[in-house]
């Protein structure tokens, strides 16, 4: 009886270990498929990444001043192998607040006021001018362009749109109500990245409690205004800030008042005017005196 015991509990031990080592076989062959999977995921990306042969580029931001002219880059890049079936087709939008995009080119609404920088069609320069810059024009610009190429055929490529801020000309000066404070001031596109900074002879200033700008200024612009106190003389400036980038400036010279001359007493013409009036009253004199006799 204890002879069969064990020779069940030898045959159930190598029955266990036989189970053990068929389930580290199997664990074995899922690392090696997880990693063939892995592997054919990784070349994959790398073949789909490297089939991303043509590109459309734009800046992220632009800022112009009211009334200007302003280029809004667009470029198109392709790949020294890839080659363009036909002429790709340029397609210009603006979106404002969110809202539906508006077509820019080719549009008769925009056609005096958008041309093409380059009207070769063969160029990758897909750069437009927008003239005339007005407020409304502030918002997100996106170059299209549908494309054939030899490898991928008909397809569309887009840039990630360009920001367009406007700003108006600074006005640095004495304040209206009270000459002793310097005010710098400046309508904007409302973006929280503008602001003003004032300093003097190179160093900035900690500006004063500024007054609010025009209430009735709605959007699309916001008035932007700082005020420093004007108590030495040398060169102040104002400089718009959109972020870190400088975007405009503006130069107030305070000079000293010219010293008033200090002139000598006119003693000598003093003199002349009582001698004059003297010699007057002595003639006076004598011909009374002639007369009497």
């Amino acid at each position: 009886m204890l002879f069969i015991r064990q020779e069940v509990k030898s045959s159930f031990q190598f029955q266990r270990g036989e189970v053990k080592h068929m389930s580290s076989e199997m664990h074995r062959g899922l690392i090696l498929m997880n990693r063939g999977w892995t592997q054919r995921i990784l070349l994959y990306f790398m073949v789909a990444g490297t089939r991303s042969l043509v590109t459309v580029h734009q800046p992220a931001a632009l800022t112009t001043a009211l009334g200007d002219d302003v280029m809004m880059p667009c470029h198109l890049s392709l790949s020294h192998d890839e080659r363009m079936m036909s002429l790709p087709i340029l397609y210009w939008t603006l979106t404002q607040n969110n809202t539906d995009s508006v077509r820019l080119f080719p549009s008769p609404e925009y056609e005096r006021r958008v041309e093409l920088l380059d009207k070769s069609r063969n160029t990758s320069n897909k750069s437009i001018v927008l003239k005339n810059v007005q407020w409304a024009d502030s918002g997100k610009y996106l170059c299209k362009l549908s494309i054939t190429t030899q490898r991928d055929r008909s397809f569309r490529r887009r840039g990630n749109e360009t920001s367009l801020k406007v700003y108006d000309i600074v006005t640095f000066d004495l304040a209206a109500h009270n000459c002793s404070l310097l005010r710098c001031e400046v309508n904007v596109t409302p973006d929280p990245g503008f602001r003003l900074s004032i300093s003097h002879n190179g160093s900035e200033l900690q500006t004063a409690d500024s007054e609010p700008g025009d209430a009735r200024a709605a959007p699309p612009y916001v008035t932007l205004s700082e005020t420093v106190p004007l108590r030495r003389e040398g060169e102040y400036e104002c400089q718009l800030h959109l972020n870190r980038d400088l975007i405009t400036k503006s130069i107030f010279h305070h000079l000293p008042d010219p010293a008033v001359g200090v002139f000598p007493e006119p003693w000598l013409l003093y003199a002349a005017f009582l001698l004059v009036h003297a010699t007057i009253l002595l003639s006076l004199v004598a011909a009374l005196l002639l007369q009497r006799r």
